[in-house]
């Protein structure tokens, strides 16, 4: 087995995203190969925070207004409280100056971190490559994820 990490990365909530890039960091600075595959609600987290996603149909047009994404906008898998728990769990980290996700998503890209997009969920929920950020590096099915995790050490999804 190669020295790899892979994650898939399925939830789109706040916290959980910060454990995976918390995890995704560890292991790069470890020397490992990281890769980050992001499905389901967790490519909110790798959706922009600004301007709108294009999608075709009403029922795709709907999901995407209702499920906006990007990672200034993302709840907490508990205690949400309507955003009060979000912007509290952001206050405790700049207490302690722990980088919010928009740093530790540049900070994974920078260290080597790939992020792949899945193309299956793209295309269910109506989803474009412009609607991410410019650090997603490959658009892929799971096949590629499958893949890659055969030949890693560490495999986890979140």
């Amino acid at each position: 087995m190669a020295d790899k990490m892979t994650l898939a990365v399925f939830s789109g909530e706040l916290d959980k995203a910060l454990a995976a890039f918390n995890i995704a960091i560890g292991g790069a600075s470890m020397g490992m190969e990281v890769s980050m595959f992001f499905t389901f609600w967790g490519l909110n987290i790798i959706k922009r925070n600004e301007g709108g996603i294009q999608s075709k149909g009403i029922m795709r047009k709907m999901l995407n207004l209702m499920n906006r994404g990007g990672s200034k906008r993302l709840p907490m898998s508990k205690f949400h409280m309507l955003g009060i728990g979000t912007g509290m769990m952001k206050g405790l980290m700049k207490d302690i100056n722990f980088p919010q996700l928009e740093e530790l998503i540049k900070m994974a890209h920078e260290m080597g971190v790939k992020f792949i997009a899945c193309t299956t969920t793209m295309g269910m929920m109506g989803i474009s490559k412009d609607a991410f950020i410019p650090e997603v590096d490959d658009l892929a099915g799971v096949a590629t994820f499958l893949a890659d995790a055969r030949d890693s050490k560490v495999s986890l999804f979140i």
